[in-house]
């Protein structure tokens, strides 16, 4: 009954977090770390390093969707992709040092917050506006918001690749499924460095929770991907916020009635 119910809760998430990913760059952490956390008791060090070794597979497949489709930029996605990367370790390592409930608890928050935030603001960003900034600016830009999001993704991974959509398009200024194929891109190097840091710190995880979130996020991942690059940007930001919403307010009146 209870690997059932461990199979049940993983397959959810992995479903909030693939589509998350898919159709917006979002990180898995922000949809399986917390539903690890509240109904499986998991230690929130180990539900995160769950996360991002599920969002290792699941944003390479959706990184290599969007680029078919012509909306990734590698070149510019690179200069990001170094400073996340060496952040993600030191968030990593700040991560094992802070106690589980508040890992829990920001982990709940960002989703919710960042759910409200693509139903009521949503990222309307043309290619246009995308080709106005000076390359210089971008790449001090992109250095300075590189070390804010690999710091936050190695810390508790939940608004890592949200943050970094929110930045590509409104500090950079890229158009939407630009800015995912680029967010997902980076996301699964930075998941990768995240993953091994944490099991290298805080051991191996439970490898059936591992195997179901990985496999359940890369599924819906790769669907959502292929729905997105179809779909007009308002849609995908509405599908998106509501998603986040719907598992952020689940998680916190479990925590509430527990």
């Amino acid at each position: 009954m209870e690997l059932l119910v461990s199979f049940i809760v993983c397959f959810i998430a992995g479903i909030g977090a693939g589509l998350g990913t898919g159709f917006a760059g979002m990180s898995a952490a922000a949809a399986i770390s917390p539903l690890l956390i509240t109904f499986l008791g998991m230690p929130a060090y180990e539900a995160v390093g769950i996360a991002l070794a599920s969002d290792v597979l699941a944003s390479a497949v959706s990184a290599y969707t969007y680029g078919k489709n012509k909306n990734l930029d590698v070149k510019n996605g690179l200069v990001m992709m170094v400073t996340v990367l060496l952040f993600t370790m030191v968030g990593s390592w700040v991560s094992s040092l802070v106690p589980s409930t508040t890992m829990g608890n920001f982990s709940v928050f960002m989703t919710m917050i960042l759910g409200v935030k693509f139903i009521v603001k949503p990222v309307m960003t043309t290619k246009e506006s995308m080709e106005a900034l000076d390359a210089g600016k971008r790449i001090v830009r992109s250095i300075l918001c590189g070390m804010l999001i690999g710091f936050i993704c190695g810390f508790v991974g939940a608004g890592g690749g949200m943050m970094m959509l929110l930045v590509l398009t409104t500090v950079l200024g890229y158009e939407l499924k630009t800015a995912v194929g680029t967010s997902v891109f980076v996301m699964a190097f930075t998941a990768f460095t995240g993953a091994i840091s944490h099991f290298a710190i805080g051991g191996m995880p439970n490898l059936w929770c591992l195997a179901v979130c990985v496999l359940s996020t890369l599924l819906w991942a790769r669907i959502a991907a292929r729905i997105a690059n179809k779909a007009n940007p308002l849609t995908l930001n509405r599908v998106v916020g509501v998603v986040l919403v719907v598992i952020g307010v689940a998680v916190l009146g479990v925590n509430l009635l527990s």
